[in-house]
């Protein structure tokens, strides 16, 4: 899984909970795993910066569909 994917699930996971009912318990393990998620996409995005601070241009657009501004539609991403 990459950074962008790693941030998109925990999105989408933490999305699920604000919709959820179920039990306290299955919250809270709901929650750890989105911050497992956003944890390793804060990991994956730290390592891919070259040392003058820019990102590879395929990475950037990457993180960009992931991460941008949200637009107008379903899920509120393109």
């Amino acid at each position: 899984m990459t950074g962008p994917e790693h941030y998109r699930m925990a999105e989408e996971i933490l999305a699920q909970i604000g919709t959820d009912n179920r039990a306290a318990d299955l919250i809270a393990a709901a929650h750890d795993a989105a911050s497992a998620h956003a944890t390793l996409a804060l990991a994956a995005a730290t390592a891919l910066r070259f040392a003058d601070g820019t990102t590879p241009g395929s990475l950037w657009e990457a993180w960009y569909r992931a991460a941008g501004p949200p637009k107008p539609g379903i899920g509120g991403r393109p």
